[in-house]
């Protein structure tokens, strides 16, 4: 074969083997905007690369598409807070309504409001929520008690949620109590953090009872969401702009903080979720006066 034959057979293979190569697939953004004045609290993620977030001001529901970043608001809010989010696989979001003393399930298809639980007519701060495949239990900041709502067959809503006060070692105060909640590793007990005395405990989920994790004289002060991965919990402590990774043991009675993870761009996160191997965290800016017009983001950082 000729030279001149050979280099164009050779630019003619070339040229079909880079357009028959997959698109180099477009990198997930480290950062992302919300609608300003949006005042994000919670966050959960999935099914699927998708991202919903809690306003504290209006209670509105906003997905985001971890692909882009881009999003809109899905379910207008009642007017007061959305707080704690989870979803179930089931195309539900579990919502914990904060000074409202109130829980909603949202359809994640139409946004409509599945169920509505009036949790208590007390003074509340139901804080954040956490499935644990037969019930979904809340947390209220202002009272010693778990909210709980017991799921039947197929993942089926109760009429009404139960209470269960938490005794033991936990002690209410002045403050933020109880807040980011999460399974053990063994999934026998719930783990709670106390953001004002910074304390970690477990529940155990029927009694209310409380023992305190030992975290080897360990603060988690400001401790708000958790979110636990395998054996690592990782507790997102919000004033502080820190995440801190911990290794617990597998009943979760003790732990052991290897890491805590910071970054400039945090101003203020409160909670947790992962996709992949990022965690992404809403910037709640607590320390920022609220306008219409105050910009808010997501940040995602390595694990």
């Amino acid at each position: 074969m000729r030279p001149a034959i050979l280099k164009t057979a050779l630019c003619a293979v070339i040229v079909l083997l880079l357009g028959s190569a997959p698109a180099q697939a477009t990198a997930k953004p480290d950062t992302f905007a919300l609608p300003n004045g949006f005042q994000p609290e919670g966050i959960a993620i999935g099914p699927g690369p998708f991202a919903y977030f809690g306003s504290r001001a209006t209670g509105d529901i906003y997905r985001a598409d971890l692909r882009t970043g881009e999003g809109a608001v899905i379910s207008k809010g009642p007017g007061t807070p959305s707080l704690g989010l989870k979803t179930d696989g089931r195309g539900r979001l579990f919502v914990a309504g904060g000074t409202g003393g109130n829980a909603r399930v949202i359809d994640l298809r139409t946004g409509e409001v599945v169920k509505s639980y009036q949790l208590t007519t007390d003074p509340a701060f139901v804080n954040d929520v956490i499935l644990t495949g037969r019930a979904a239990y809340f947390t209220d900041s202002r009272n010693p008690v778990l909210y709980k709502l017991e799921l039947g067959r197929g993942g089926a809503l109760p009429g009404e949620a139960v209470k269960i006060p938490l005794t033991g070692a936990i002690q209410y105060t002045t403050g933020n109590n109880a807040n980011g909640i999460a399974p053990s590793p063994d999934r026998e007990s719930l783990l709670i953090v106390q953001s004002n005395t910074g304390k970690l405990f477990e529940a155990n989920p029927s009694t209310g009872v409380t023992t305190e994790v030992d975290l080897g004289g360990e603060s988690l002060v400001n401790g708000d969401g958790l979110l636990l991965s395998g054996r690592t919990l990782y507790a997102v402590q919000n004033r502080l702009n820190t995440v801190a990774a911990i290794a617990l043991t597998r009943d979760g009675s003790s732990g052991k903080i290897v890491k805590r993870l910071t970054d400039p761009r945090f101003d203020v996160p409160t909670t947790v979720a992962a996709f992949g191997d990022r965690l992404y965290l809403p910037n709640a800016r607590f320390t920022t006066t609220p306008t219409p017009d105050t910009p808010y983001s997501v940040v995602a950082v390595k694990r």
